[in-house]
């Protein structure tokens, strides 16, 4: 089989070679320069570089044809949502197309079709409204890019005349939205679907929220005991969004009192340290399954599970708006406590991120963490994240 992967994820995040036998099929990576320079060297496959000023999207088009007979566009990151139902239906294969990806990607699509399947979201609205004109609601109130990750562009605003004074003043606020902001932990669920159904799902609440990542304090998450409502909850999402297939992140509010509340979703694996959370805790690599899935072949066998509860912690790298900044590292007897499992660094000399990113290669400190007692582990958690938490730097 001739396989396009859009290669768009650090190669050590999906393992490809996990799922795809590259002997047997004819495999092809696109990307820019800077990310096919990460592909093993030993790994049979084609590469086409897309130059780095380029428009991937756009880069890939131009560079594939029908006639070039590839069965199948393998794509695993957010970025390449939009794009990989487009190069599917230029090069005339199946897969997930431009509907199902568009449910998953716009904030306001996917509150839509869940408030009309009963399913309790924010109060939202897509554009501000007339002059004189009120919103729905009073209180803190939260203005977001309709697309994109990593809580870039998400500010809270003490009220809703600011917000939409702030939105008004936007030279794209058609593709902002505003919500109002809910009261509550957060937690994500991760989850491999299988003929709409979730698989291996796996409920997480998140140390501090993305929000406050982006203003620069540490952001983790710690795997929960199983609870079948949460379970049946992710069911009924993924159901009034038509996901059939692939992987999904799921966010949502769990209120003082108990109510649900959808945050948003992905159809697509989590970042910073869920992968190898979730496979050490499931014995699944989401990745090589939703891979084998797309692809119709078998997925590969499960690893052994730990028997514990594992949880991950990044320290933010990117600009911040103030001078204060994270920790760069733990004391020493939170770095040699028994949760630790491994402690990532990014390689000397690395430039720091100049973007939001939850990649461990990439942020000053990241941590992957497991317990038995996932009560201790959350603890421990919130112990290392207050202990990095970001402090005034001395002005030279």
């Amino acid at each position: 089989m001739k396989i396009l992967v859009l290669h768009l994820l650090p190669y050590a995040k999906a393992e490809y070679a996990t799922a795809i036998d590259h002997v047997r099929h004819d495999v092809t990576y696109i990307g820019h320069p800077e990310q096919l320079a990460d592909l093993p060297a030993g790994l049979r496959r084609r590469t086409l570089a897309i130059p780095p000023a380029e428009d991937f999207t756009e880069g890939v088009l131009a560079r594939t044809h029908r006639t070039d007979g590839y069965r199948r566009v393998v794509s695993l990151s957010e970025f390449g949502t939009l794009t990989a139902p487009r190069v599917r239906a230029h090069l005339g294969v199946p897969g997930p197309g431009i509907d199902q990806a568009l449910r998953t990607h716009d904030k306001v699509r996917m509150k839509q079709a869940l408030t009309r399947a009963g399913i309790r979201c924010p109060r939202f609205v897509a554009a501000p409204p007339p002059p004189g004109g009120r919103l729905p609601w009073q209180g803190p109130t939260v203005l977001k890019p309709r697309r994109g990750t990593c809580s870039n562009g998400v500010a809270v605003y003490a009220g809703p005349a600011e917000a939409v004074a702030r939105l008004r003043a936007l030279p794209d606020p058609e593709a902002h939205q505003l919500e109002e902001y809910v009261d509550g932990s957060i937690l994500h669920a991760d989850a491999l679907v299988v003929a709409g159904r979730p698989r291996h799902c796996v409920v997480s609440r998140y140390v501090n929220t993305p929000a406050r990542y982006a203003a620069g304090h540490p952001l983790g998450s710690v795997q929960l005991p199983a609870d079948q409502s949460r379970d049946t909850y992710v069911a009924q999402v993924v159901s009034a969004l038509g996901i059939t297939a692939g992987t999904i992140h799921l966010e949502f509010f769990e209120t003082p009192s108990g109510e649900r509340v959808f945050l948003e979703i992905a159809n697509r694996m989590g970042g910073a340290g869920v992968v190898t959370a979730h496979l050490r805790h499931t014995g699944i690599h989401l990745p090589s399954h939703e891979i084998a899935a797309l692809l119709g072949t078998a997925p590969p066998a499960p690893r052994p599970r730990s028997g514990r509860h594992h949880g991950w912690l990044v320290v933010p790298g990117h600009p911040l708006p103030t001078r204060s900044r994270p920790a760069a590292d733990l004391p020493a007897h939170l770095l040699g406590h028994r949760c630790i499992d491994r402690v990532h660094r990014p390689a000397p000399g690395s430039p720091p991120p100049t973007t939001i990113t939850y990649h461990e290669g990439r942020v000053p400190l990241a941590l992957e963490v497991s317990d038995p007692d996932p009560a201790a582990l959350e603890d421990f958690l919130h112990t290392c994240a207050e202990a990095l938490a970001p402090r005034q730097e001395a002005v030279a």
